[in-house]
């Protein structure tokens, strides 16, 4: 899928982010409606829509997302409390942007089960 969207924009530059972590493959910044008190979204820099897309050529970069995640844990000093990682696929997954991307929540203690009983409404 080639459809640009609005993280094609943030690692291209074009509006701006609160970036917290980049190489090569990856990109980190803030949530800018955060769940949570640290709530940060990684993503591959190369657009892959949807978990239904992930495949053997591009597992490396995926895998890459929860190492991000493992040393974002450490740097910002909760790695040992504990945090939540999430990755939606499509609508009813709650998949809102088409370029996959970990939700990285931390900063509470979380619940369970996570969903709720109607849709989050957007903004």
């Amino acid at each position: 899928m080639s459809q640009e969207t609005i993280f094609t924009k943030i690692i291209n530059r074009e509006i701006p982010a609160d970036i917290i972590y980049e190489d090569e493959d990856t990109l980190a910044f803030k949530d800018i409606n955060p769940q949570a008190p640290f709530h940060a979204l990684i993503i591959p820099k190369k657009a892959i829509a949807t978990i239904n897309d992930i495949n053997a050529d591009n597992s490396q970069l995926v895998g890459n997302l929860y190492v991000v995640a493992a040393k974002l844990a450490k740097q910002f000093n909760f790695a040992d409390e504990g945090y939540r990682v999430v990755m939606n696929c499509n609508e009813h997954g709650g998949q809102t942007v088409y370029h996959i991307h970990l939700h990285m929540l931390a900063g509470k203690e979380m619940g369970w089960p996570p969903y709720q009983e109607s849709k989050k409404v957007a903004l």
